[in-house]
């Protein structure tokens, strides 16, 4: 069981460094190139860094869940009520990132407007509803898990 969990351990550690690194190098750059390309716009800069940095706040605390459930997972732990709530914080993680990108979306559309790049404006809707996947799916393992707990602890008090 430990290998496939330090497969999946890596696979977050992985996921989180071109995050983290887009947050050191990259994003204080976009910030500064949508300021340049729209100096009626320049006040919105820092808005715009402070929510992607918030973003980005929120999707490592929803990595460090992950990394806490393959702990559980680890530790025989995997039917407790520990993993519940690991996935339920997973669920409002991913819903906190949705609705800021929601909150965010006309600042993507002038940044898509004035740049003439309305990729942007797809690649936002994609974090969204990729982001409202995660979350639906981690409430219906949730929901499963709380069945199989449920189950297991009769089972346990019949026996």
């Amino acid at each position: 069981m430990k290998r496939e969990t330090l497969f999946l351990k890596f696979a977050v550690v992985l996921m989180g460094l071109p995050v983290l690194a887009l947050c050191i190098f990259v994003l204080p750059e976009i910030a500064e190139f949508f300021a340049e390309l729209n100096p009626k716009l320049d006040f919105l800069q820092y808005p715009f860094l402070i929510g992607l940095y918030v973003t980005a706040i929120v999707f490592f605390a929803a990595l460090y869940q992950t990394f806490k459930l393959l702990n559980y997972i680890d530790k025989n732990q995997s039917f407790s009520e520990l993993t519940v709530n690991s996935l339920e914080n997973i669920k409002y993680c991913a819903i906190t990132i949705s609705a800021l990108y929601v909150v965010f979306m006309p600042l993507l559309y002038l940044m898509a407007e004035v740049d003439d790049a309305p990729g942007i404006i797809l690649i936002g809707m994609v974090i969204i509803f990729g982001c409202m996947v995660v979350a639906v799916f981690a409430a219906v393992l949730q929901k499963l898990l709380k069945n199989a707990i449920e189950i297991k602890s009769e089972n346990d008090l019949t026996v």
